[in-house]
């Protein structure tokens, strides 16, 4: 039997890939053999982090400063990307922000960040990579970034401009797996739970989050570093042909309660 998750010759790009989970993706992306082309704002994080995959699986890399809010950036980015590394097979949409505050208390400014990065970011790059490569090559593997609370709400940690945006970028997945398919690309989303990031550190490493980590999540526990690897090459895979709009918790359970 062949390997399903060989990726020789096909080249993946992952955007927030400067720290955190867009990194882990990459290397385990890099670790089947793909070419990896790490997006960022943070030229010297990405220049580290590309250099560092390349020097430890072997394979190609290429580090691209982009502002996912600026479409002109974004065309730019995409247009870089083909001209150095011919092609784009996997797109991996995982820049994003979070805004931690009472619903009552959040601004107009961070609501409309939020949405900016986490969904049209999302859409730019999608936009983008399918109309200059998938489309017209007739294939294409998009994984969004989204969470489990795109898919519910918390009292936790209130942050209703995050869930809103990941809400989004749920249907949005929906969306256009529905209007690619057509063209062999498949859209899917993986809806990460409690993982350790820059952005979440604080948060998780509270005495009060983590008595309610036991009590919210069946597994009892925050995902480790590597638990998302199996999900990512899944949905990346050249044999993954009949898998498409679908959203993916990777959460321990949480939003199975």
């Amino acid at each position: 039997m062949s390997n399903i998750f060989d990726f020789k010759g096909r080249v993946a790009v992952i955007t927030g890939c400067s720290t955190g989970l867009g990194v882990q993706m990459a290397k385990a992306l890099a670790g089947q053999g793909c070419d990896i082309v790490a997006i960022a704002r943070r030229q010297n994080l990405i220049d580290e982090v590309a250099a560092d995959i390349e020097k430890t699986y072997g394979v190609k890399t290429l580090a691209v400063k982009c502002d996912i809010t600026d479409t002109a950036a974004v065309e730019a980015a995409v247009d870089e990307i083909l001209a150095k590394m011919g092609r784009i097979d996997i797109l991996v949409n995982n820049a994003g922000t979070g805004a931690v505050a009472p619903a009552e208390d959040i601004t107009d400014e961070q609501f409309n960040n939020e949405i900016n990065i986490d969904l049209f970011g999302t859409f730019r790059l999608a936009r983008s990579v399918a109309k200059k490569y998938m489309i017209p090559n007739k294939f294409g593997r998009i994984i969004n970034i989204a969470s489990m609370y795109g898919l519910v709400g918390n009292k936790v940690a209130p942050a209703s401009p995050y869930h809103a945006a990941k809400g989004g970028v749920v249907n949005l997945t929906r969306a256009l797996a529905s209007e690619w398919g057509k063209y062999g690309i498949t859209v899917n989303s993986i809806c990460p739970g409690y993982f350790y990031s820059p952005l979440t550190k604080e948060t998780l490493d509270s005495e009060f989050f983590q008595a309610n980590a036991r009590t919210m999540i069946p597994l009892e526990r925050y995902g480790n570093e590597g638990e998302l690897d199996t999900a990512i090459c899944f949905l990346a895979s050249p044999a993954t042909t009949y898998v498409t709009g679908v959203n993916l918790p990777v959460d321990g359970g949480y939003t199975a309660m």
